[in-house]
């Protein structure tokens, strides 16, 4: 199995990436949160799950291991496929979807499209107890305010703007100045959406 690939970002989508490795492109599925991670670099390691199918050799890619352990745990469940597992990593933050699974709180798993009440129960079930031994990373993030940031993300989904990139626009800037108020906050996370 390959593990990741590492190489030059030569095509760029929120659904895919084209990686080139030594005069190779792989083609590469990724979810909206690779996505924004990956957006504005030349170069990546892109962490791999390879689905091999008797039709097809598909890869799937994450920036991060957490985000590729959750994965692999979301395919595990019955009903679950890895476009569906991709589009829940798209739709919610990786260390909101483990606060889900760990707190029953199937409700968020049922605002992502395609999932109805038996699925969202039945991840809740097959996964409780495995979530919680996956370690989100928190290396090279500094403590961010979460009421603050809360209140700011809030802010821009009632604008119109999607929660994953109102999430990570905020994030980026309380990282850069995290003395800032709450409205200089979200007017510098509409100049990054």
């Amino acid at each position: 199995m390959i593990d990741y690939i590492k190489g030059k970002i030569v095509e760029l989508s929120p659904a895919h990436a084209v990686v080139e490795v030594s005069d190779i492109g792989y083609h590469v599925n990724i979810s909206l949160a690779t996505y924004s991670e990956l957006n504005g670099k030349d170069n990546a390691k892109i962490y791999v799950y390879e689905a091999i199918r008797e039709d097809s050799h598909t890869l799937f890619g994450f920036f991060g291991r957490q985000e590729r352990q959750l994965f692999l745990l979301l395919i595990s469940v019955s009903g679950v496929g890895a476009n569906t597992a991709r589009v829940i990593l798209s739709s919610i933050a990786i260390d909101d979807l483990q606060s889900a699974i760990q707190t029953g709180n199937a409700a968020i798993l049922k605002s992502v499209k395609g999932i109805g009440s038996k699925t969202a129960e039945r991840i809740i079930v097959d996964l409780k107890d495995k979530v919680s031994k996956i370690e989100i990373s928190t290396v090279d993030k500094p403590v961010v305010d979460n009421v603050l940031a809360d209140e700011a993300v809030a802010a821009l989904v009632m604008l119109g703007f999607s929660q994953m990139p109102a999430q990570k626009a905020v994030r980026k800037v309380i990282e850069i100045n995290p003395q800032l108020t709450i409205e200089q906050v979200i007017k510098q996370s509409l100049k990054l959406l």
